[in-house]
């Protein structure tokens, strides 16, 4: 009723329809959107705090619902989507930055994210259950309905390609729109098939920057392109390494990630170590392309390095030790060169 209340004054609005308008008619209508829309909002806050206080499915001890429904979003990873994509913004932005477009590339690549995340849930309930790591999830766990999840998941990735598509340009609704796909068709049924798995997840994961680069520049160009690289190959390391640590969670999901066909840890180990240096290849591009200096070059160099001597210690002792520094090193890696890479550019920007 409201969308069909809002085209109807938007039509008015704009083609001036004779056969339509008449002052009693538009006063009419307009007074209907205003009041429906205010029903809506005072309606969205009753359910809200209806659906928090709502006690979760099976009984079982849970924080809330509005606690699960976040937790669906997967915080952490939609988190730094969200920062890939204001650092994207920041590096396409020549002079100053459009701090209300920043805003509104964010907050829709944000809600595509967190969508992602929940309808990804969805479709991996049967998985996670079977996997100690996420036993514990909304869904397995029956404190959430798939129902309930999958139109939350359909909601946010809706709005969030609606709102960057209004708000922000086509080109960037769009990129997020492939992202999605992939994330959602390709990465995930991969997952039980082969371990290209990884690489196809790692496609999804390098767009976020080169949306905020769209959002700035309204064009794709060599710059998104290297932004899209450095975190290509930085997913490798990251998610190998944490793979090599769930491994055993991952051969009981029956998942196909690489360290599961494989006894030794070879395998993920050269894997590691590949991408990593073209990690540290890529990490120059920036300063070739002009988007950072001689400082940043200099550092990225070093941090590709440090990561490189780190994931040495796992070629010649796989355990789960080495692993976790492989791991935390990683974490640690990208907002560094991401924040120096920014500074570089705008150096008053934080």
């Amino acid at each position: 009723l409201q969308i069909g209340l809002g085209l109807w004054t938007y039509f008015l609005k704009a083609y001036a329809m004779p056969s339509f308008s008449h002052p009693l008619l538009n006063a009419f209508i307009v007074t209907v959107h205003v009041t429906v829309g205010a029903l809506l909002l005072g309606l969205a806050a009753v359910l809200a705090l209806w659906t928090y206080r709502t006690k979760p499915v099976g009984g079982a001890k849970s924080p809330g619902k509005m606690a699960d429904f976040l937790t669906l979003t997967k915080p952490g990873i939609s988190f730094m989507t969200g920062l890939m994509a204001l650092a994207g913004f920041v590096l396409g932005s020549g002079g100053s930055v459009d701090s209300n477009r920043l805003l509104d590339a964010v907050v829709g690549t944000l809600l595509v994210s967190a969508g992602a995340c929940a309808l990804n849930m969805v479709m991996e309930v049967e998985v996670d259950a079977l996997m100690r790591r996420t036993e514990k999830r909304p869904l397995p766990a029956r404190r959430l309905k798939p129902g309930e999840a999958l139109f939350f998941g359909l909601l946010l990735s809706a709005t969030g390609l609606l709102y960057l598509g209004s708000a922000v340009n086509l080109l960037t609704a769009a990129l997020a729109a492939l992202s999605l796909g992939i994330y959602l068709g390709l990465y995930t049924p991969l997952k039980r098939v082969s371990v290209l798995c990884t690489a196809a997840g790692a496609v999804a994961g390098a767009l976020p920057p080169v949306l905020g680069w769209t959002a700035a520049t309204g064009r794709l160009g060599i710059e998104a392109g290297a932004l899209f690289a450095i975190l290509f190959f930085w997913q490798f390391p990251h998610f190998l390494s944490f793979a090599w640590l769930y491994q055993e969670d991952y051969t009981r999901a029956g998942l196909r990630m690489l360290p599961v066909p494989e006894r030794d840890g070879s395998r993920t180990a050269r894997s590691i170590l590949k991408y990593t240096a073209a990690l540290l290849a890529a990490s120059v591009l920036p300063a070739v392309l002009g988007l950072a200096g001689p400082v940043y070059l200099l550092t990225a160099c070093s941090l590709g390095l440090v990561l490189l001597s780190i994931e040495r210690s796992f070629l010649l002792d796989r355990s789960s030790a080495t692993a976790r520094r492989i791991f935390m090193a990683s974490v640690f890696y990208l907002p560094l060169l991401i924040t120096l890479m920014i500074l570089d550019r705008h150096p008053y920007f934080l």
